[in-house]
């Protein structure tokens, strides 16, 4: 039967029963000898023994565990929930971008797809290991990429006659591409981009990855002695005399509870600011800076990338043949094999739902964790919550006896307050929870700085841009190690190697670089680039440049028959 249909009166004649058996029992056999008892100790005679109060032990234990993962149930489920289905479309739209920008090499470049498959897998390996917390950056996974892209568009597109491939050329033609920079501002606008969006993705991954850590430790953190003392005291002493239906004082449990409690409860304010830092880094998500269209325009600026290297394709074959000597070449192109196009309509609307569906999540998710704000400031009330205390009855054990009300000062929650504590001793703070509350204030302040400074930095880049990216991000430096970047290290020089050659290029016939001829209903184009071919002013090259690149992203839509 529970307390709460018991009149108090009836439960405050039944101890007096129960006591004056006791009495009897103990006049008889004798009473247990005061001693043996280390947390039960009383005046009245007792029915408890040593044993028994190991037993308790070991059991406030085992419920004190229980309790809190019940209160960390739904927000345990809300994380670990939000992780998974954040994995899952995260995963999602990298295989999508990275079908998209196979689809790309296999339709509009032909010669060097299959070659391409390779670097193209690395770099959207590189880009999931970034978000996942890997020590690795954005500007690593990009130019790393535009490295081994280089020697293919060298070889199969600007001179696609070159049969001389070996490790020593391609090496150099990737240590040429640091130097040189054949895909001008592109790779650097990619990282810029890129980091921008997948900087808010890592550090939501690490965000949910630090909540799941912070309930896991608050669910395990080991009992005191003192307070698994004060939890027997309240719930099991009471029995010692026969009181099995009586329950502690609310205040009296406060105290008990607060106590415990104390190192926890000191989490609240770095708690707070968690999920303040949570709700900032969905809305980046859900805003600008989307994972999704992030992902799903690498393919285009890998492919601005490749059309500027051909059109200056001239020049680079001067500045290679300094360096890198004259390959052996033949006659024709190499085939590029079978070609699988791109499924355009399924790709779009798998993205669509996986898109809807991660938005109706981040929402759902958001609006629980601002109702769990003072989840930790709350959880010793939330304890005393229900049935472990006496709320509906004149009656309540107060730790010693059955009174009416709890007379002692109730203390407040943490852990300075409870210096004034009747009920147990508090230490200190719990090492594991110190560890804690440091890794979550030095998370918030990092993510705070970083936010700061991205804000300045991209609202700055954007309003001195005008109406389009000049080439000065080459060396800008815009984007640094906070991004996922590496600052203005992009190029390791080549410049004395130059000094050794010859200022001119030497004579030779060169192979014409292959741009595609475009054919839709409306418009027909032909852009060839040969050696008397070099686009170098302002305004021409960035007009022929931002047509080509539409031309080419309606290539992609119509595949060329194989």
């Amino acid at each position: 039967m529970e307390s709460g249909f018991i009149p108090s009166q009836t439960l405050f004649k039944g101890w007096q029963w129960r006591h004056s058996v006791l009495l009897e029992i103990s006049a008889y056999l004798g009473p247990f000898k005061e001693a043996d008892l280390q947390i039960c100790q009383d005046r009245a005679p007792t029915c408890c023994t040593k044993k028994m109060e190991e037993s308790y032990q070991a059991a406030v234990r085992r419920e004190r565990t229980q309790s809190i993962q019940a209160l960390n149930f739904e927000l345990k489920y809300m994380i670990v929930g939000h992780t998974t289905a954040f994995q899952e479309a995260f995963e999602s739209f990298l295989r999508l971008a990275e079908n998209r920008t196979r689809s790309l090499f296999e339709t509009a470049y032909r010669p060097m797809a299959k070659e391409a498959a390779e670097p193209v897998k690395e770099l959207f390996t590189d880009i999931s290991l970034y978000i996942l917390g890997a020590d690795t950056t954005v500007e690593n996974a990009v130019l790393r990429f535009f490295d081994s892209l280089f020697p293919l568009v060298y070889s199969r597109l600007i001179n696609p006659g070159i049969t001389d491939l070996s490790e020593d050329y391609t090496e150099c033609l990737r240590l040429t591409r640091q130097d040189i920079n054949p895909f001008g501002h592109y790779s650097k606008n990619m990282v810029t981009e890129l980091s921008k969006s997948l900087w808010a993705s890592r550090m939501l991954s690490q965000a949910l990855s630090l909540g799941t850590e912070v309930i896991n430790t608050t669910e395990h953190a080991a009992l005191t002695k003192e307070c698994s003392r004060a939890l027997v005291r309240m719930q099991y002493c009471p029995h010692c005399q026969g009181l099995t239906l009586i329950r502690p004082c609310v205040g009296y449990c406060l105290n008990v509870m607060r106590g415990c409690l104390a190192s926890v409860s000191e989490l609240d304010m770095q708690w707070r600011e968690y999920i303040s830092t949570l709700e900032y880094l969905t809305n980046e998500m859900a805003a600008s800076h989307d994972l999704e269209m992030a992902l799903m325009g690498i393919w285009n600026s890998i492919n601005e990338a490749i059309l500027h290297a051909q059109l200056n394709g001239p020049q680079l074959s001067a500045t290679v043949d300094k360096v890198c000597g004259q390959p052996k070449q033949q006659e024709g192109n190499l085939s590029s094999g079978h070609i699988v196009p791109l499924k355009e309509a399924t790709e779009a609307q798998t993205l669509v739902l996986a898109h809807a569906s991660l938005n109706n999540k981040r929402r759902e998710f958001i609006n629980y964790m601002k109702r769990s704000r003072t989840f930790y400031a709350s959880i010793a009330e939330r304890l005393c919550d229900g049935d472990l205390v006496m709320r509906d009855s004149s009656t309540c054990w107060n730790g010693e006896d059955v009174v009416e009300s709890y007379t002692s000062r109730v203390v407040s929650s943490g852990l300075k307050a409870q210096i004034n504590n009747p009920e147990l001793k508090v230490r200190g703070l719990d090492p594991l929870i110190s560890t804690l509350i440091d890794k979550l204030q030095n998370f918030n302040q990092l993510d705070a700085e970083k936010a700061k400074l991205k804000l300045e930095r991209w609202a700055s880049r954007d309003a001195g841009s005008g109406g389009g990216r000049s080439e000065e991000l080459e060396t800008s430096g815009d984007c640094d190690d906070e991004d996922g970047c590496q600052g203005s290290g992009d190029r390791i020089h080549t410049a004395d190697i130059l000094k050794d050659k010859k200022t001119h290029p030497e004579n030779r016939n060169e192979p014409k670089p292959t741009v595609r001829k475009i054919v839709t209903t409306t418009t027909a184009s032909t852009v060839k680039s040969s050696s008397k071919h070099s686009v170098t002013g302002n305004g021409s090259s960035a007009a022929l440049s931002s047509s080509l690149v539409i031309l080419t992203a309606l290539a992609v839509l119509w595949p060329c028959p194989p």
